[in-house]
């Protein structure tokens, strides 16, 4: 069985609910640091393009999302699962729903600027100029849409309030009983917030969140241990990307097998990524693409969230 490998940086909330997924699964893996900011040659060698933090790498098949990340780490391990039977359809929507407007929220109040002066606080001017030019160009030429600070400050006690009453009236200690991918979708944004004393009250003001905060972050990050890049390129070149899902192809839309295409997240990060359509599912797009360092890969992204157009 082919390695587990994590591209990914500590400061990224993303990365942290990948993480926290490992964690849950109880699950070892390999850890390859990237850079927060483009350029990010190494990871690009293996994606195509995109550049969202983080990817998940199983020798040459790379997975694009934590969406995505998810429902692959189930297939490694099915119990503990994060789309509990009978409530795929529930866990799997609140958490579409955490990682964009909860996260467009977190994301407003961790850039505003009094935030922005302490988390930054031991970066050069320079760099602190650089990484918010670096998520200038992230968030534009996508769907998503920067929220003002003022609006994500006057609409967060309503988030919160209705989190606050739902973990209150639970039976369970998470958010829908037994932990699912809905509470790791929703922690990350949180853990981001606390980072700092500026933004950490904006969750340390709500009792119950609070406590299911910490059993979520109870869950760890499972075992690890580093990895260089160049280690994880030349365990892409060495492998055969896996066999392709046992599923009918699916594609309303009138694309093909083989097909030259492009595929971009709609949201924000749409850089493009081209190469053959291998597969299209329910849940699943697979393009097939080769580098001169990485070899021959297959890059999967979710369906949902995603545009796919002919080169």
């Amino acid at each position: 069985m082919s390695e587990l490998i994590l591209h990914h940086y500590p400061t990224s909330p993303f990365a942290e609910k990948a993480r926290l997924l490992l964690g849950f699964k109880g699950l070892s893996w390999r850890s390859v640091m990237i850079s927060p900011v483009m350029p990010k040659p190494d990871l690009t060698a293996l994606t195509g393009g995109y550049r969202k933090t983080p990817v998940l790498q199983i020798g040459a098949d790379v997975y694009c999302d934590t969406a995505l990340i998810a429902r692959r780490l189930e297939q490694e391990k099915a119990s503990p699962a994060f789309f509990p039977e009978g409530q795929e359809m529930v866990t799997a929507t609140f958490a579409a729903w955490a990682d964009s407007v909860v996260f467009q929220h977190a994301v407003s109040l961790v850039f505003q600027p009094e935030s922005v002066a302490v988390r930054f606080g031991k970066l050069s001017p320079e760099a602190i100029k650089a990484f918010l030019a670096d998520r200038s160009g992230l968030f534009s030429g996508g769907s998503a849409t920067r929220l003002s600070a003022e609006q994500a400050k006057h609409q967060w006690p309503t988030i919160m309030a209705r989190l606050e009453q739902q973990l209150q009236r639970e039976q369970g200690d998470f958010l829908f009983g037994e932990p699912s991918i809905a509470d790791f979708a929703l922690a990350h944004s949180l853990w981001f917030l606390k980072a700092t004393h500026v933004t950490s009250p904006l969750v340390d003001a709500y009792p119950a969140v609070s406590a299911w905060f910490g059993r979520v972050m109870g869950f760890g990050h499972g075992a690890f241990s580093e990895m260089t890049a160049e280690q994880a390129l030349e365990i892409a070149r060495n492998a055969t990307p896996a066999p392709l899902p046992d599923e009918q192809f699916d594609e309303p839309n009138g694309f093909e097998v083989g097909q030259q295409v492009v595929i971009a997240a709609t949201d924000y990060g749409v850089d493009p990524v081209a190469g053959e359509l291998m597969f299209a599912g329910s849940e699943e797009l697979i393009v097939r693409r080769e580098d001169e360092r990485a070899g021959v890969v297959h890059v999967h992204f979710p369906r949902f969230g995603f545009r796919i157009e002919a080169c």
